[in-house]
Order: C-alpha cells, then structure tokens, then sequence
C-alpha cells in the first residue's frame, strides 16, 4: 500500500487535464497548473478559514498536491492567524529567523459539491484570462492586416468574428452599408485595432476604413505588394465611391493601368469585395494642384488657385463641369479634398468672372475715395495689380511712373495723397481705439497698426499687460484668432508680443537679443548637422 505524507496526495490525471486544457486553448500549460492552484487553494481557505495564508502546490512532475498553512516570523505580530513571534516560530522549528515563513501540512481535502463548483470557477475563469492574453501578444502586433475569420454570432448588428487562434468583432458602423452577415459565412477584414479592455483584451475589425481597401489592392497588384508602385493616399465613401492615388518608382510602370489591370480585372476583384463600391484611381502629385486637379477627376478644372497660409484651394471649372465636380451631394469634392488634405472650394468661371469684377470695382471706389483721383487712374491702379492704399504709398515712384499714362509729377502726386490718406485715417482709428479704452503704452507698441488697435480694443485687450500676456496663436488662430484677419503669421505675432513684453518690463532688450541669437546659433547646428549626416549617406547610397 502506498504510503502518502500528510498535506500531499497523488492526482497524476491532473496533468494529462492540464496538458489537454493547454492544448486546447493554445495557451503555457504552467499557467493551466497555477489556475487550478489557486482553485484549491480557494477551496482550501474555504474550509480552513480565510483568515489563514493557505496555499497550493501542484508538483509539475508527480502531479502531487501540496496544502500547507504559511505562517510569517515577525517581532510585532498584527495579524496572528498569519503571523507569529520568533519564540513560537523556535518551538516548531529551532532556526527559525525572522522574516522567513513556518510551514505546516494540511491534509488532503474532500472536495464537497460547492467547493468543487468552485474550484471550477476558478479554473476555467484562469484559463480564459490566460487564452484572452495570449490572443492579445499574439494580435497587438498584427494591425494592419487582412485577415479571414468565420461569422461566429451576429448581435444587434455587430459581427463576433472567429479567426482560429482568437475571436475579433465588427461592429456595426464598420459594415459596410447593407451589408449582412450569417453565421458560419466567410468574412475578410482589416484589423484597425487590437487593446485591453475591461472584459478582457479586444480585437477590432473593419471593413470601411480606408486602409482595408489599399490592403487590398496590395493582394490584388504584385507591384504595390513589391514596392514597385505605392499608396499614397485613400479616401472612402464606404459602400458608395472611393479615390486611391498611387505613383509608380519606374518610369517604365503606369501606376493607375496596374492597379486597373488586364481589362479591370484587378480593380474588380477589390469592387467586388466591396461590394460594388465604385473606385477611381488616380496618379499622385507632388505639386498639390495637380494633384488637386487630378483628383477632381472625371470633372475638368481650368483654373487653380491656392492658399498655403489657409491650406484652401480655390478650382474654377466651366459652367457645364459644376455638377459633375461637385458629384451627388457634394460626393467627389469631399472625397477630392479627404484625398488631398486641401480645403477646395469649387467656383464656375461664371463665378468667378463676376466675384473678379466685384473685386475690380471694390479696389477701385478704395482709390476713388482714398485719392480724390477720376475712375480711369483707379482702374489702371487695379490693373496694374495694388490691392490697398499702403501699396501706393511705398512703392518706389519711378515704379508708379512706368504705369501707362502716368508720369513722375503723376505718381508723386498719387503717392503724396495715398500718405495723407493713412495718416488721416491713422488718426481717425487711433481715436477710435482710445474711445474703446485702449492704453496709450499699447498704443505706441511697434508693429501694431491702428486697425488692429481698434480690433483689440473691441476683443478686450486694451492694455501693455493683457497684449504682453497672450500667446501668438490667440493673434493668429485661424477661427479664433484676434488678428487673424491681418495675416501677421506666427513669426510676425511673436515679434510684436516680444516687443509689448520688452516694453512691460518682463525683461530687456538685450536678453532678447541674445535669447534670439541663441535660438538661431542652435537652429543653424541642427541644419549643418542635418546636412553632414546626409552628405556622409550619399557616397553609401552611391557605392
């Protein structure tokens, strides 16, 4: 008969169950061995009390079960059905030391009903945190990818998708717009999104985002998969429309009759997979009008106008293109500027005729008014490009003269004129700003011009102090901006917000001097070094 020591009994049929649930699972078969530890060790403080440090070994070997009581040495004992003193601890075992814990032997224990429930619980909540993290280091690194999974249940819309190795979801707003799915039917998706979450890791699957499709096309096209032709850019109407701008890396490769392929056959594949979903593929462009222009695609643009400074670009196209540019409710400018990152605003030469013309006549009543001068001078001012009155008054004379019609005493007079104008009005708007209760030390800060003095004042900033205190972007911001109407840039705001400062007294103006020497001297280092690490590149490149 074979004799068992007290607190250990054999379960060899525990490791064949751990290496079965490990297998199963597809998770470490020690951390199937550690649940079931902490199984009966919770069923084993269930009968010994909770109060007490009961723990549980299982030998990785034999398949043994160990129970024990840990008791802790301490000289100051709080809690005495886990801790005793050096003197009590030395009558169990004579070297005891501080600090180090007295074991005693429990016998084996009955597993009841409830404590065999218990235990199941347990185990079976272990095993699933464990299966969740494995499924998480597994798929955190995975996003990104395409992936093939079965349709394991469908709940109010959102997809619970089985990938083999782990379980994923659709939710809803990732379908694709009537698009229905069953149980049991083939799914591809794109995983945007693998985290942790309070129920347990989650992978996230989409079939709208952008990238699903370019992923696509890289299945699709050998040369995108080989590098020879790159995405740059995607922009989705799911279900409905797309763009795709690709450019080839050889000059001997049509990107756009790739991704199309013999007879569309390779766009279709990516159609059908979609859902019918209609794509234009479209080459990339460094220079953002052409590639504005292109993206604007099947519409035919004439004109181009841009605003780095607004990142706006104004499209003029022929009166019969509007609708077509524009695309069903506003579909293929919205898709064009999701491409392009770029504002557009779409304007018919019609439009645009008259909005010139309106402009035209704007400028030229400004000179009228301003220089007491006859239609015609003002018109041939308007022509000649000026846009305001300060462009009259400091443009070298001899440049005014060479103005058809106009001639040195000419253009002396206008310029005589367009300074007595600003002057007045300086006047006029400084008043205006000291009725607002603009301070006199603001006013006399270099760099702000009475119209902006009077903007001030009407946005509460009426002192050396409040200007001094604000930040470039509340001058420049272009929604919120203070200023934002005078196109100061963020350079030319900080100039006159170091100015206020100097003059506030916040510090001098030699510190700044040397503040902004600094600045310069470690910006140039950091180009010069720049410049060395990519000349010290090219002979590699080259070799």
């Amino acid at each position: 008969m074979e004799t068992v020591e007290a607190g250990a009994y054999p379960r060899t049929e525990l490791l064949s169950v751990a290496d079965t649930v490990a297998r199963e699972k597809g998770i470490d078969r020690d951390q199937v061995l550690e649940a079931m530890e902490q199984a009966i060790q919770k069923a084993g403080r269930s009968k010994y009390g909770h109060e007490n440090d009961i723990r549980a070994e299982i030998d990785r070997n034999s398949g043994e079960i160990r129970l024990a009581r840990y008791m802790e040495v301490t000289d100051d004992v709080e809690n005495e059905a886990t801790q005793m003193t050096l003197a009590a601890a030395q009558q169990k075992k004579s070297d005891a030391q501080l600090g180090e814990f007295i074991v005693d032997p429990l016998p084996p224990i009955d597993f009841g009903r409830i404590a065999a429930q218990t235990a199941k619980q347990v185990i079976v909540q272990k095993v699933r945190e464990a299966e969740r993290e494995r499924q998480y280091e597994e798929y955190k690194d995975r996003v990104g990818e395409i992936v093939n999974g079965i349709v394991k249940r469908v709940e109010f819309g959102n997809v619970t998708v089985d990938l083999g190795r782990g379980e994923a979801v659709v939710r809803r707003e990732e379908l694709l717009p009537r698009e229905s799915f069953r149980r049991n039917d083939r799914i591809r998706s794109y995983i945007y999104d693998v985290r942790r979450e309070q129920r347990g890791p989650q992978i996230f699957l989409s079939r709208t985002h952008p990238q699903f499709m370019a992923k696509l096309f890289s299945q699709e096209v050998p040369e995108i998969y080989d590098g020879i032709i790159e995405i740059r850019a995607v922009a989705r109407d799911p279900g409905s429309r797309a763009k795709i701008a690709v450019i080839s890396n050889d000059s001997g490769i049509d990107p756009v009759g790739a991704c199309v392929g013999m007879r569309g056959s390779r766009v279709q594949a990516v159609v059908a997979e979609l859902q019918g979903e209609k794509i234009d593929i479209i080459p990339w462009s460094g220079d953002p009008a052409t590639f504005v222009v292109n993206a604007l695609a099947p519409a035919e643009v004439a004109k181009v106008v841009l605003d780095e400074d607004a990142h706006k670009i104004e499209v003029v196209v022929p009166d019969e293109q509007l609708s077509l540019a524009i695309g069903r409710r506003g579909q293929n400018v919205r898709l064009a500027s999701m491409l392009t990152g770029w504002e557009i605003d779409i304007l018919t030469e019609q439009e645009e005729s008259d909005r010139r013309q309106a402009e035209f006549r704007s400028r030229s009543d400004t000179f009228i008014a301003a220089l007491d001068v006859e239609d015609v001078i003002a018109h041939l001012l308007v022509t000649e490009g000026f846009t305001n009155v300060e462009e009259v008054a400091f443009v070298p004379v001899d440049e005014l003269a060479t103005i058809e019609g106009f001639d040195e005493e000419i253009a002396a007079e206008l310029q005589r004129r367009a300074r007595a104008f600003l002057e007045s009005e300086g006047e006029r708007l400084t008043q205006a700003a000291r009725e607002l209760g603009v301070q006199d030390d603001l006013i006399g800060v270099e760099g702000l011009a009475p119209q902006m003095l009077v903007t001030l004042g009407e946005r509460g900033v009426k002192t050396l102090e409040d200007f001094a205190d604000l930040a470039s972007d509340e001058l420049t911001d272009r929604q919120e901006g203070i200023l934002r109407e005078y196109d100061l840039g963020e350079d030319g705001a900080n100039d006159i917000i170091m100015t206020a400062r100097v003059a506030a007294g916040w510090f001098t103006a030699e510190e700044l001097a040397a503040a902004k020497a600094e600045a310069e001297a470690a910006a140039a280092a950091a180009e010069a070094e720049t410049e060395e690490a990519e000349t010290a590149e090219t002979p590699q490149q080259g070799a």
